[in-house]
């Protein structure tokens, strides 16, 4: 049997799942129906507002269902209709149980940004840069009812450098998943797929982000810092307290000198310096409350006079 041949249901939400949709359609895959979260409100007007898949979805007039929960039988029962024979799941969002995994022919497949089993979870792209990994990747793994615990059909790898965001990984990944994914479902049409199960006793889990945890300590190593700061961009963005304000950091440079935690040790068009636990950052990208993202160039050319070495930032609590 050919790829093409397969019915294929597609459950997926943001920007990352979109773009493996849009593989799947360049592809001319079967793909019968389209399933995403329901609408969000965002925004100041906190309007609802369609998923990034969902919107794909329709452009290319494809059925969009948006159940609340997969463990309705009603729900189940609908994605039964369809008689699919793969379920593509990237990024949904919502649990899956058993009964669902059970419906099509083929089971489902997930595509997973980290090189299971590191990093199992709902932010492995971020986790993976705070914790220093040297490198990442994507897992195209069969679904089972655990937490990204299914057995591995395929694995592409990328480096993470030493400049390397959230952002930046992100879109590399994007690019690397869809062809993966679009690899095993051949593999799966063909009976060519050969599923490796885990190791669970080296595995590792990336909790889901909050703006609590993008707080600048200022106690912590300056390397350490500089890998959360690049983590953390573009969201929640890490930040410290100045002057009673939220500042927020979005670039940084980890430096060999040293000096009190949270103390301004140096200012200029280079960047504010802050020292650290061990080591010091270097601060070059920084965005105020209400303002937009600046260089510390142009952040000290408005406000020279709230800066000045000496002065003292807070952790951020």
């Amino acid at each position: 049997m050919n790829s093409s041949d397969l019915r294929i249901v597609f459950a997926g939400t943001p920007e990352f799942a979109a773009a493996h949709l849009q593989a799947m359609l360049d592809a001319d895959l079967n793909i019968v129906a389209v399933y995403s979260q329901p609408d969000r409100p965002a925004g100041r007007g906190h309007k609802l507002q369609a998923s990034a898949v969902k919107e794909l979805a329709l452009q290319h007039g494809l059925p969009v269902y948006q159940p609340v929960s997969l463990r309705d039988p009603q729900a189940q029962e609908q994605l039964a209709a369809l008689n699919p024979d793969l379920l593509v799941v990237v990024a949904y969002g919502l649990i899956l149980p058993q009964a669902v995994l059970d419906i099509p022919r083929l089971g489902g497949i997930n595509s997973h940004a980290s090189l299971l089993p590191r990093w199992r979870g709902a932010a492995p792209i971020q986790r993976a840069i705070e914790a220093g990994d040297s490198k990442t990747g994507v897992t195209v793994m069969q679904m089972e009812a655990g937490l990204d615990t299914g057995p591995m059909l395929l694995k592409v790898s990328t480096p993470i450098s030493a400049q390397d965001t959230g952002g930046s990984l992100h879109d590399r990944l994007a690019e690397l998943g869809p062809k993966a994914v679009i690899q095993a479902i051949g593999q799966l049409a063909r009976g060519e797929a050969r599923p490796e199960s885990q190791d669970d006793s080296v595995a590792t889990y990336a909790r889901k982000l909050s703006k609590a945890d993008a707080r600048i300590e200022w106690q912590r190593p300056a390397i350490e810092l500089d890998r959360l700061i690049r983590a953390f961009n573009p969201w929640p963005l890490a930040h410290a307290i100045w002057e009673q304000q939220s500042l927020k950091v979005l670039a940084a440079t980890p430096t060999g000198d040293h000096g009190a935690p949270g103390r301004i040790l140096e200012c200029s068009k280079t960047g504010l310096l802050v020292g650290c636990g061990s080591g010091a950052l270097r601060l070059t990208r920084l965005q105020l409350p209400g303002g937009k993202p600046l260089s510390f160039a142009d952040l000290y050319n408005a406000r020279r006079e709230q800066f000045a070495p000496g002065m003292q930032l807070g952790d951020g609590q």
